[in-house]
C-alpha cells in the first residue's frame, strides 16, 4: 500500500527531474486507504497478548453467566443496550459451561479518519493472485468510528459439540472493551461446514439445484464465525452457490407460488432448529392477527411448496412458513417433512 511501481517502457529517455515529478504525480494520485490490518504475525506480542487474554476473560464471564460483569466491561453504546449480549449469553451458557476454548489468531483492525466511515472494509493476511489464501480475512464494517479494533475468535468444543465464539474489542486507552459478541454453532447434527460443502456437491450432481443452493448457504453460514467477515472458505462457497443458484426463488421481488390460493412468496433460507436443519419460507400476508386463519394459510403454502419442489424433502427435517404482515409482523408455523402430505 503506498507503493509505484513504474512501467520500465515509460523510463527510457527521461531525465531524473522529469521522473521524480512523474513519480510525484503518480504518489498523489495513489489512494489512501482510511482503513488498516494486522494479522497476528504483524502486530507486537504485547497487542496480541491483551487482544487473546482479554477474551478468554470474556469467555469465562460469559461461561458463568456473569452478564453483569460483561456489561461493565462493554463501550458505552452496547453497554446502554445490552439486551441482545443478554439474551445471547443466555441462550448459550449451557452449552459453553464446562467448554473448551482455543483462540484462532485475532486481527486488529485500525479506522483512521475523524468521522465513521460509511462502509469500512480491512484486507487482512496475504492475498493472492485468486484472492483470498488459507489465513487472509476481510472484513466489511459500516459506520464504523475510527479507532483501534481487536477481532478474536475463538473455537469452543462441549460434549462433541462445536461452537464459535467471536468478541469484537475496541481500545479505549490501555484497555480493551466489549464491543460486539457473536455465539453460534459451528456444527449441524455434528456436521460441519465442509460437510455441507460436500452435500451440496452431491446435491448438484444429481440435479437438485434447489438443494444445492440451500446447503451452500448453509456451509457458507457455518464457515463464517462473524456475519461482516468473509475467508478463503466463505468465498469459495459463495462462488459455487452462484453456479446452482435457482431463477424461480425470490430475489429482489417476490414470486408466485400457485395452489387453491395464491401466495406471494418472499424468501426461502436454511435454519437451525435444534439441532436438525429445516428450511424456512416467508410470504405476504394482509394480517396475521387472526391465527387460526394465519396458521391454516402457512400449512397450505408449506404443503404447497413441497409440493412444487419434492427435492426438499432429501435435505431438510421440517419447513417454516411465516405469514409477514406489512408492518413487519409475522406467524409461523413448523412442520416435519414426514408430517407434510
Amino acid at each position: 500500500m503506498g507503493s509505484v511501481c513504474l512501467p520500465q517502457t515509460i523510463t527510457v529517455g527521461l531525465s531524473s527531474v522529469s521522473l521524480s515529478i512523474l513519480l510525484l504525480i503518480l504518489v498523489l494520485n495513489t489512494p489512501v486507504r482510511a482503513e488498516s490490518c494486522l494479522s497476528a504475525g504483524d502486530m507486537d506480542s504485547g497487542t496480541r497478548s491483551g487482544l487473546e487474554t482479554t477474551a478468554r476473560r470474556f469467555f469465562d464471564l460469559t461461561a458463568k453467566g456473569d452478564i453483569a460483569a460483561l456489561q461493565q466491561s462493554a463501550i458505552p453504546s452496547l453497554a446502554s443496550n445490552f439486551s441482545g449480549v443478554e439474551s445471547a449469553v443466555k441462550d448459550n451458557q449451557a452449552n459453553l459451561t464446562g467448554a473448551q476454548a482455543s483462540p484462532r489468531p485475532p486481527f486488529l483492525l485500525q479506522q483512521q479518519g475523524t468521522t465513521p466511515a460509511e462502509r469500512a472494509e480491512f484486507f487482512c493476511g496475504v492475498f493472492g493472485a485468486r484472492g483470498q489464501t488459507a489465513d487472509s480475512a476481510v472484513f466489511v464494517i459500516p459506520n464504523l468510528p475510527p479507532g483501534n479494533y481487536g477481532v478474536v475468535i475463538l473455537d469452543v468444543t462441549n460434549s462433541g459439540s462445536s461452537y464459535t465464539l467471536a468478541f469484537v474489542l475496541e481500545q479505549q486507552g490501555p484497555a480493551w472493551k466489549l464491543g460486539g459478541f457473536y455465539a453460534k454453532p459451528s456444527q449441524v447434527g455434528g456436521h460441519d461446514g465442509n460437510w455441507f460443502i460436500q452435500r451440496a456437491r452431491e446435491f448438484k450432481t444429481k440435479g437438485q439445484n434447489h438443494n444445492a443452493w440451500f446447503y451452500f448457504i448453509e456451509a457458507r453460514d457455518l464457515l463464517a464465525p462473524l456475519p461482516f467477515m468473509s475467508t478463503m472458505s466463505t468465498d469459495k462457497a459463495y462462488d459455487e452457490a452462484q453456479t446452482v443458484q435457482p431463477a424461480d426463488l425470490p430475489t429482489d421481488s417476490p414470486v408466485d407460488l400457485a395452489g387453491a390460493k395464491a401466495f406471494k412468496l418472499t424468501s426461502f433460507f436454511p435454519l437451525v432448529v435444534g439441532n436438525e436443519l429445516n428450511l424456512v419460507v416467508k410470504y405476504q400476508s394482509a394480517d396475521v392477527s387472526n391465527t387460526a386463519h394465519a396458521f391454516q394459510d402457512n400449512v397450505a403454502v408449506i404443503k404447497a411448496v413441497v409440493a412444487k419442489y419434492p427435492e426438499l424433502r432429501d435435505a431438510f427435517a421440517g419447513v417454516v412458513a411465516r405469514a409477514v404482515e406489512p408492518s413487519g409482523r409475522d406467524y409461523g408455523t413448523m412442520l416435519p417433512m414426514k408430517e407434510i402430505k
